[in-house]
């Protein structure tokens, strides 16, 4: 067993340090660092074992990066940058928060993140909360700003994660699968935030966007209730190992869904990445939402209840 101020240390010396030397990240009372340019954005998320992954097929390291994900991809959501993370952990004695720290520390590094503070406490539940700053130079993008004959707009395939833990489930995939590029138990284990497509929806003229964290028909409700439109989806593009419902219902894929106006151009945005794949367009009618002509009655999206 290890001392809290000396596995705070030994987790500093694997965390990046500051480049501005006027920076002071890990070991004062509060990180200093230089605030952004234009506009601020802050968000928080709290990833808990047995709730939001099953450690019998997340691995700890894992859990560390879906952590960050997390929370950074509410950043990409709203057409922003990552700024800097501060990391919450409350873990059951033996926990090997080493092992947790590789995959924050690995997914701080790949997203542009890096984790300047937090803190470590010991408890019954192992617990992850991130609180990540970001900054965005434009107008950030919300949900509530789309408009009745809008394009819907994905930036790529879903149901990816659900279709892995499934899969791991039920034997039909080993977890080394997580080698793997583009298999879905990868997807389920090391989640992507979408930061390059969010900024370019934002720059394509965005009217509303969202992660898909809880499941499509979910996540696009909360725009549809924002904006006070409805919508009808005529496509939607479903990841080759995972099925129709889990790509309308399954969360955590971290694709965006967004709305533009009906002339808008994204080829210059969009630019040296992959295109958005377009599933649908708002209506006026708020109560409306189809899919294929019908009426969405996939149970759509996580839910925590109280």
């Amino acid at each position: 067993m290890q001392g809290e101020f000396d596995l705070i240390a030994a987790l500093a010396e694997t965390l990046a340090k500051p480049a501005d030397p006027a920076e002071v990240w890990i070991g004062d009372d509060a990180a200093i660092v230089r605030p952004p340019e234009g506009w601020m954005l802050l968000a928080a998320d709290t990833v808990v074992a047995g709730v939001h992954a099953d450690l019998a097929y997340t691995s700890l390291d894992d859990l560390g990066w879906k952590a960050m994900a997390a929370s950074v991809s509410d950043i990409a959501a709203m057409g922003g940058v990552p700024g800097h993370a501060l990391v919450a952990v409350t873990a059951p004695a033996g926990s090997d928060i080493q092992l947790l720290y590789s995959g924050i520390s690995a997914a701080a590094e790949t997203m542009g993140c890096p984790v300047v503070g937090g803190d470590l406490t010991s408890g019954p539940e192992l617990t992850v909360t991130v609180a990540v700053t970001g900054s965005c130079p434009g107008s950030p993008v919300r949900r509530s700003g789309a408009r009745p004959g809008d394009r819907i707009w994905v930036t790529g395939t879903l149901g990816a994660s659900a279709a892995g833990l499934r899969r791991l489930r039920s034997g039909e995939a080993r977890y080394d699968a997580v080698r793997e590029p583009h298999s879905s138990v990868r997807a389920h284990a090391r989640p992507t935030p979408r930061l390059r497509e969010g900024r370019a929806a934002r720059l394509a003229g965005a009217t509303a966007m969202i992660d898909v964290s809880d499941g499509l028909v979910a996540d696009l409700g909360h725009i549809a209730d924002e904006s006070r439109v409805g919508f009808k989806l005529e496509h939607v593009p479903v990841h080759p190992e995972a099925t129709i419902a889990e790509a309308v219902g399954g969360g955590e894929d971290f694709a965006l869904v967004f709305c533009t106006p009906p002339d808008s151009d994204l080829k210059e945005a969009f630019a040296g990445i992959a295109p958005p794949i377009m599933i649908g367009e708002c209506v006026p009618d708020p109560g409306h939402r189809s899919l294929h002509g019908e009426a969405v009655t996939v149970p759509g999206g996580w839910q925590h209840s109280f």
